[in-house]
């Protein structure tokens, strides 16, 4: 299963969430799964996001539209340096 791993700062944690949360690339449109937000216990202006897709086409096409939406992000600077690469899940293990 392809994963999209994003990263990068935020100027504010809650307006970052607020666009997120609006959506405007159309997650489940575009073949997000599921997806995790996490954020570094020492830093609460910098988030990470990982977005589970069913392929790599899915995981492609959706990177290309967060590109675009990235550029005018940036240039309001909303945000910035954002960092992405698709990985693929090897292994799953559940200790407990």
């Amino acid at each position: 299963m392809p994963i999209l791993q994003i990263e990068h700062p935020v100027r504010d944690f809650e307006s970052w969430r607020e666009a997120f949360d609006a959506d405007p690339v159309g997650r489940k449109r575009g073949g997000v799964r599921r997806y995790r937000i996490l954020r570094p216990v020492d830093d609460p202006l910098y988030v990470v996001v990982e977005l589970e897709l069913d392929t790599l086409e899915a995981a492609d096409s959706f990177l290309a539209s967060l590109r675009e939406l990235w550029r005018g992000a940036e240039a309001r600077g909303l945000m910035a340096s954002p960092q992405a690469r698709i990985v693929d899940e090897v292994e799953t293990v559940e200790l407990g």
